[in-house]
């Protein structure tokens, strides 16, 4: 499987380039069984990455394109009453893939955006008195713009703790630019881009996941960096349970892709920014002085 994952990653460097460091935490994410949250200025590759994920890994994919008029009915869907059976039949709504890219999550109101709160984390869609199951493996990457820019509503708490990792693309180097600007349209390529994963070794994958061991004094520093963000003052919330199970994976998932079964503390702190980024709230009166992800990693020593 070590052949596949490289090859996973060197079709995904093909497309996005000179960023081997998110394509590897989005490829962990996605690992870990997590969905992911693509926050940058428009124009970056938020997009594309998403779309190459889904090439690559084979993966049923479906486009939503958020907008400040858009229904939990246009993600979910809707029963329709049909005259020739006399009932009414319930049309799926675009939630119904293995990857959907939810982009410009951040121009749709919180109404709609809460209509992906049960499928994120349950896998499943309650509709008209009726609890549907999602296709596995189930995945959402959405992409956000930032909270300076015209027309964006801020996600709330509840909906950033549904994204395991929060990544930025940022500018690219003068090379890959210089690429980008010589070479054929992304887009085009993603065209010939092969998939590298059929979705059952997927599933295989993540199921290695869980199985990369961690040592308990590994979990001695996990445990210490949730506790170091829940005594800090300048904190208004520090990590919760399932933020520690989402850094506890995601570390798992960065060591398999990296070809070990073991997990490291270099895992952990390769993955902590993109896990507890969205995570950390800073109180309203102290925010001047509330650490950040970073900050935090340096705080808290390796036991």
């Amino acid at each position: 499987m070590q052949a596949v994952i490289r090859d996973t990653l060197q079709s995904l460097s093909g497309i996005v380039l000179g960023k081997d460091t998110q394509l590897r935490l989005a490829l962990s994410c996605l690992l870990a069984r997590g969905h992911l949250l693509v926050e940058d200025i428009p124009g970056v590759g938020k997009t594309t990455l998403a779309l190459a994920l889904a090439r690559v890994l084979g993966l049923q994919f479906q486009r939503l394109q958020f907008t400040s008029d858009l229904l939990p009915a246009d993600i979910i869907g809707v029963s329709i009453f049909d005259a020739s059976s006399t009932s009414f039949r319930f049309h799926a709504g675009p939630v119904f893939t293995q990857l959907l890219l939810a982009d410009e999550i951040n121009r749709a109101s919180p109404k709609t955006q809460s209509a992906l709160l049960e499928a994120m984390e349950e896998r499943q869609v309650s509709a008209e008195g009726e609890t549907r199951a999602l296709p596995q493996p189930f995945f959402v990457v959405a992409t956000q713009n930032p909270h300076s820019q015209i027309g964006v509503f801020p996600l709330p708490e509840s909906q950033l703790d549904r994204f395991l990792m929060r990544i930025s693309m940022g500018y690219p180097s003068p090379a890959a630019e210089r690429a980008l600007l010589i070479e054929p349209e992304r887009r085009d390529l993603l065209q010939d881009l092969a998939p590298t994963l059929a979705p059952e070794s997927l599933i295989e994958l993540q199921n290695q996941v869980r199985r990369v061991h961690t040592a308990p004094a590994l979990i001695d520093y996990l445990l210490a960096l949730l506790r170091y963000t829940r005594e800090h003052p300048a904190l208004r919330h520090g990590l919760s349970p399932r933020a520690g199970l989402a850094l506890a994976h995601a570390a798992q998932a960065w060591a398999l892709v990296d070809g070990r079964r073991a997990t490291l503390p270099e895992d952990v702190q390769a993955v902590f920014v993109a896990v507890a980024g969205h995570r950390l709230i800073a109180a309203p009166e102290r925010a001047g002085s509330a650490p950040n992800a970073e900050e935090v990693l340096r705080a808290v020593a390796i036991p």
